[in-house]
């Protein structure tokens, strides 16, 4: 391996803390590439705040969460809506596919494609997308 691509291997990776910074202060960018790592903290993070506030709602809000309304989990749902879909598109530009790919989303089968590239490494070189480093990171 040459030592750029052993540069380049370094700049990318996230922590979990560094992973949950880079999303919020990149809430609204769709511009940029996103690794493997940074998107699958971000859904680990997202499944425990979802977890935790679910939780919350039960307790706070029993009668409530029984009719089916959890505001806490409402509002952090929709909170992360947009800063989620952007670092969705990034991670795709990531393995050198349109953002627009996204969209698949609302099918069943497009799920699953999705979820298959998302555990695909990135590409390593620059794409049409930008070069290779994690968006937001200095």
């Amino acid at each position: 391996m040459s030592d750029t691509a052993g540069a380049a291997a370094t700049h990318r990776e996230v922590g979990f803390g560094e992973a949950i910074q880079l999303f919020f202060k990149n809430f609204a960018k769709f511009q940029g590439r996103s690794s493997r790592g940074a998107f699958w903290w971000i859904f680990l993070f997202n499944f425990i705040i979802g977890f935790i506030t679910g939780f919350i709602d039960a307790l706070a809000f029993s009668g409530a969460v029984e009719g089916g309304i959890s505001p806490l989990n409402t509002l952090y749902s929709l909170a992360v809506l947009i800063p989620g879909i952007a670092l969705s598109v990034r991670r795709l530009h990531d393995i050198g596919k349109s953002g627009w790919w996204f969209l698949i989303a609302l099918t069943i089968i497009g799920i699953l494609l999705l979820i298959y590239w998302y555990v695909q490494p990135g590409q390593r070189e620059e794409n049409q997308f930008g070069p290779d480093v994690e968006a937001g990171k200095a």
